[in-house]
């Protein structure tokens, strides 16, 4: 692995843009994604949708010129804290270049971008047999629990 050079994405730039699309394109045909290209329609909408959505943070991990890693990620606001957190939607590396830490090197982005904004944490979620756990864990992140007798967070979604 050359040298690895991560950025805060700038929207506005085209090479930023198709970055964006080719990562979350990769993401999306591996198996812990949906195991398929994305559609061309999501393709063309992912940009603009991003751009429009007020609390979008993307890190993007180029090697040279080539993209080989993307933190998407969103600002929100923890009401039990009264702070914001970031909520890391996104985290992938492609497959050549996992194992070498440049997962912990995004995340690591991620959290220092957090402590300057003031956030309070950092969430994400994973499939549940995700090989990725062992980083998530090995850099502090846990299943949420407010209190043992609530038990712990589930992640569940509504499609609408």
């Amino acid at each position: 692995m050359s040298s690895i050079e991560i950025v805060r994405a700038d929207l506005d730039r085209v090479e930023h843009q198709t970055a964006i699309i080719e990562m979350i394109d990769a993401y999306s045909r591996d198996p812990m994604g949906d195991e398929r290209p994305l559609p061309e329609d999501v393709k063309q909408r992912l940009i603009p949708g991003l751009r429009n959505h007020p609390t979008t943070i993307v890190f993007l991990a180029f090697d040279g010129a080539r993209p080989v890693g993307i933190a998407m990620c969103f600002l929100g606001f923890s009401s039990f804290y009264a702070r914001p957190l970031i909520n890391i939607h996104d985290l992938s590396v492609i497959r050549d270049y996992r194992g070498k830490g440049l997962g912990r090197q995004l995340l690591a982005e991620v959290a220092g971008h957090g402590r300057q904004l003031g956030c309070c944490k950092l969430t994400l979620e994973t499939q549940e047999y995700n090989t990725a756990q062992h980083l998530y864990r090995s850099v502090g992140f846990a299943r949420d629990v407010h209190t043992p007798e609530a038990g712990g967070a589930i992640f569940m979604t509504m499609k609408l």
